[in-house]
């Protein structure tokens, strides 16, 4: 699944277009590198994302196209 995506299905980041320019700006790094919105994540990633002066590290734990919002906590688990 793309990285701009999985941040919107996990609700990491609240709208896809929102996860496309954090990406573009290179505030989201994906294994200690940085992420272009169009990578493939996989279950045992490390995701790091940039808010402002806040950092917040997750892992991905499972992949999925959809899920209810209870869910999606279940996606990731913070680091």
């Amino acid at each position: 699944m793309r990285l701009d995506k999985f941040l919107k299905v996990s609700r990491l980041i609240k709208r896809r277009t929102i996860a496309n320019e954090a990406c573009d700006a290179g505030r989201v790094m994906l294994n200690g590198k940085v992420a272009k919105a169009s990578v493939n994540v996989k279950p045992g990633d490390i995701l790091e994302i940039a808010f402002g002066s806040k950092t917040v590290k997750a892992e991905v734990l499972s992949i999925a196209e959809t899920v209810k919002k209870e869910e999606a906590k279940e996606m990731f688990r913070y680091l």
